[in-house]
């Protein structure tokens, strides 16, 4: 495994100082959005020519490129309602187009790169239907939307040579193993479609990060670097759902970077390397308790060591080969 920077931490640097920042805390691999705006990078420049010097200007840091993220417009292909006006804002319709038509040109962005994975939301309507009340049916109306939406952009995706891997949130169709796995078999096992798995978004909803591996190991695609704290001494109070400020001192759930939550990153990574996943571990900075530049050399050092490098490769002394039934 290697470990990744996903460059939206340092949104108001240019790629390369980004790249450099990374590169000279151990970085292997960058993250880089593909979102409309980002201010990093644009698909239209990749895919007409500028492809090659990205990949020149990374490669003279060390580094490879893990995946590009669309998970802004993303959001609207089925969040297409009044909730995503800050991301764009339309009519249904245009929000449908503009996340689709942004998603597909993250693909071919990709396949220009040579990076194999595309990854975002699908965003939801209305994150209340999973609840069957007032509306027994909603959550099935949202299953159709998803099919009709997503089966054209995977195939997209197919065409590419890119895989979309779906990371599961909260406000999303996907967002526990239950959803994850009604995903897959809603699109008949579509092989672009998969996971990028973030551990702190699951421990928020009370998940065991383990559980979700063992179920959908051989869909994850990516996997992000990034912690989450239930804060014991406020859960009383609020929740792991509460709402407000992230920044509250009271709040009962808070991101955090690897080593300072309650993510078991050993375990993570134990079964990650027994289902076969061998790519990165993108670091993803949401913790609101410190800034990035402490992230940034602390997760490097948390997480180096812990990094498996290549699976066990048995035993090979006699007693270890002894014939089945013998």
């Amino acid at each position: 495994m290697k470990l990744g920077f996903f460059t939206a931490n340092l949104a108001h640097l240019s790629l390369e100082e980004v790249a450099r920042v990374a590169s000279e805390n151990g970085y292997e691999m960058l993250e880089i959005p593909s979102y409309i705006g980002n201010g990093q990078l644009d698909c239209d420049e990749i895919i007409s020519g500028g492809a090659a010097g990205l990949k020149k200007m990374a490669a003279s840091y060390g580094l490879g490129i893990s995946a590009l993220s669309n998970h802004a417009d993303s959001m609207l292909i089925l969040g297409c309602n009044e909730e995503t006006d800050a991301l764009f804002k339309g009519t249904k319709e245009e929000k449908i187009k503009y996340g689709t038509d942004s998603l597909v040109k993250s693909a071919q962005a990709a396949n220009a790169l040579e990076c194999p994975v595309v990854n975002g939301f699908t965003g939801i309507a209305n994150f209340g239907r999973y609840f069957p009340f007032p509306n027994g049916t909603g959550w099935a109306e949202q299953e159709k939307a998803f099919v009709e939406r997503f089966t054209p952009i995977l195939d997209k995706c197919m065409e590419y040579g890119v895989k979309f891997a779906m990371e599961p949130h909260p406000n999303n169709i996907i967002y526990d193993i239950h959803t994850a796995k009604r995903a897959l078999e809603l699109l008949h096992n579509h092989p672009a479609f998969g996971f990028n798995l973030d551990p702190a978004n699951l421990t928020y909803l009370g998940l065991k990060v383990e559980n979700f591996i063992d179920v959908l190991g051989s869909r994850i695609f990516h996997v992000h670097a990034k912690d989450a704290e239930v804060v014991e001494h406020n859960i009383q109070m609020g929740g792991v759902l509460m709402h407000g400020d992230w920044q509250r001192l009271d709040k009962s759930f808070r991101f955090r970077i690897p080593g300072w939550g309650d993510v078991p990153w050993k375990k993570v990574l134990t079964e990650l390397s027994l289902v076969g996943y061998d790519y990165v571990l993108s670091y993803e900075h949401e913790d609101v308790t410190m800034s990035v530049g402490d992230g940034v050399e602390k997760v490097a050092a948390y997480l180096k060591p812990l990094l498996i490098k290549a699976p066990y490769e048995g035993r090979k002394d006699k007693i270890f080969n002894i014939p089945a039934g013998d």
